[in-house]
């Protein structure tokens, strides 16, 4: 749910208390008066910082009558400080003074309503935020109206024209190579994969989500040059991406690390190329060429963010010997340090770019939510961010949810909530677990990985692409307090039948779109798992992609161990992991919540 969050500071900052305007270190919210008449406004105010240079974005919420068209005015607290290029506004200055003029698409807003502009700047000496600020000549809390003297007549150099998503191309100001910004997905653009688009742009519908940024799977070898007659990936290659990248004019481009030795050993549908063994091929063709080009001169304004190993590290957790399902292939990775050794040396070897983000995957509430596997979890990844010559500095945050369907937040319950007596820990769906959605596992989830050693500006990422669970059976209010099972049961949002299912699942929607600093802790809600491509075949399909046949795929199975032995909830007549699934994708549309 997309809410406007007032007392919100920077993504890891504490929520401060009070009124008026909030300054903590790159954010500055600024709400409007109640005493205003029409025009009444809050400002939030964000900006990332380097030598010489900054990327500020501005929110503006429309708190009183509706507009027809704003201007947006500020004065910089140090004269040194200049706009240089921006975008989703026109753009003057005069001494200190700046003023921002709506577009002809974002000029109304409605009571309510907000829109976002953004620009890059230079400063020197010191860079601090500006504090009050005016919409149409009305101070918002208090700011000082700015004299009346006319702007200058002379338009501003380049005056931008892309919508609000499209930032400019290549902007002079940009961090130098090799400085890394704290959140590396705000204030520029994502990368839409064209292969993924034009699939999406097919479907009757798809054009209205087909230009969201979604994640590149590198899910085996030949993926690293393109696999042109491939099913679940396309032509181009890591090169052909990251020149793609460039041309789009994007400031971030996301891979999915994916083919570890003995890769995913508690699943079928997404098992690897590689042996249990194979860890050395791992490094040499897997690893070593990868950063080889994402280290290309080239590409060094691209912010890339490498997605590492997803369902690897917890499952030494909680599918060895002598947990519920327990593997051979769990047991075999775990003993010969395949993972651990894996993801240390990924970490290490694509850390060392400048311009690189490593987000390891972290599983799911729905599968580390309990502290059996909580704690061991944590603890397995900050094990594996030291092997193999990494430091903990390679990484740059976690991921969670995956590709897979859990949702962001319960509206209607809460794992503290009791009924007749009885914790909702309870009910069956919980299971005693200690989180009921996305957003609370992750975030305590960062808290536990700081504490073991992790860097205390670590960020989170929550996969949003299908966790949406809208449509006609969406919930619209809490189940009946007959008994815990009921009031969960009739209120929850998820509407799978047990936590542990996961492929293409019935039912699902697409979830929050892909957007930066949505919530505390939270870099950015993403789209990991482009919507779309399947979780694997309904049934055996004989391929050469090294893609196997799990029954949780299978519509007709009744489940297992780790399930609860509840029925699959895949959807029927579904191809191989990767590949097109297009009523799975008309499905997630009809379903999406937001709605589209």
């Amino acid at each position: 749910m997309n809410v406007w969050r007032r007392l919100t500071g920077p993504r890891r900052a504490l929520a401060l208390a009070g009124a008026g305007a909030l300054v903590a270190g790159g954010l500055v919210t600024i709400p409007g008066t109640a005493a205003q008449a029409a025009t009444q406004c809050d400002i939030a105010y964000t900006s990332n910082d380097w030598q010489g240079g900054f990327t500020a974005n501005i929110t503006i919420k429309n708190v009183g009558d509706p507009l027809n068209g704003w201007t947006l005015g500020w004065t910089f607290p140090n004269s040194s400080q200049r706009v240089q290029q921006g975008w989703s506004a026109t753009y003057t200055q005069s001494g200190s003074q700046v003023t921002a003029r709506s577009m002809s698409y974002n000029g109304t807003l409605a009571t309510g309503a907000s829109t976002s502009i953004g620009f890059n700047g230079a400063w020197s000496g010191s860079n601090p935020k500006p504090t009050s600020f005016t919409l149409n000549g009305v101070a918002c809390n208090g700011g000082t109206t700015p004299p009346t003297t006319s702007p200058p007549t002379d338009p501003p150099t380049d005056p931008p024209t892309d919508p609000p998503t499209d930032p400019p191309t290549d902007p002079p100001t940009t961090p130098p190579p090799g400085t890394k910004v704290d959140n590396p997905y705000v204030g520029v653009r994502g990368y839409v994969n064209p292969e993924w688009k034009a699939k999406a742009d097919a479907e009757a519908g798809g054009s209205r989500v087909s230009n969201n940024p979604t994640a590149v799977w590198l899910d085996r070898i030949a993926a690293i040059n393109g696999t042109p007659n491939s099913s679940s990936n396309g032509a181009f290659g890591v090169k052909e991406h990251l020149d793609e990248a460039l041309r789009q004019g994007a400031g971030y481009i996301q891979f999915v690390i994916y083919n570890l030795p003995g890769r995913d050993c508690s699943a079928l549908a997404s098992n690897g190329e590689l042996g249990p063994d194979e860890l050395p091929k791992y490094k040499a063709q897997y690893i070593d060429p990868i950063a080889a080009i994402q280290s290309q001169s080239k590409y060094s304004s691209l912010r890339i963010i490498n997605i590492i190993e997803i369902d690897s590290l917890p499952n030494l957790v909680t599918n060895t010997s002598g947990q519920p399902g327990g593997t051979v292939m769990c047991d075999t990775v775990k003993a010969n340090g395949a993972y651990v050794n894996g993801v240390g040396y990924a970490l290490a070897k694509l850390g060392a770019i400048g311009n690189v983000y490593n987000y390891i995957d972290s599983g799911h509430h729905g599968w580390l939510g309990w502290d059996s596997n909580f704690n061991p979890s944590a603890e397995i990844l900050k094990t594996a961010a030291v092997a193999s010559g990494s430091t903990v500095n390679n990484v740059h945050g976690f991921i969670t949810n995956t590709a897979n369907y859990s949702a962001l937040q319960e509206p209607y319950f809460k794992v503290t909530d009791n009924v007749n007596g009885q914790t909702v820990r309870q009910s069956k769906w919980v299971d005693w677990n200690y989180y009921v959605d996305e957003l609370s596992f992750a975030q305590a989830f960062r808290t536990k990985l700081v504490s073991l050693g992790f860097n205390s500006n670590i960020g989170m990422l929550i996969d949003t692409s299908r966790n949406g669970w809208g449509g006609s059976a969406r919930p619209t209010g809490p189940g009946a307090t007959t008994s815990v099972d009921t009031y969960v049961n009739g209120g929850r949002i998820d509407r799978r039948a047990h936590l542990g299912n996961w492929c293409n699942q019935a039912g699902a929607g697409l979830g929050e779109r892909p957007r930066a600093n949505p919530a505390t802790g939270i870099d950015a809600y993403v789209w990991v798992k482009p919507p779309g491509e399947s979780d694997g075949s309904s049934s055996e399909i004989p391929n050469n992609e090294g893609k196997g046949f799990d029954r949780m795929c299978d519509p007709t199975y009744g489940g297992n161990a780790r399930n609860g032995n509840n029925p699959s909830g895949a959807l029927g007549n579904a191809p191989i992991s990767g590949a097109w699934f297009s009523a799975q994708f008309q499905e997630l549309m009809r379903n999406a919540y937001p709605a589209l």
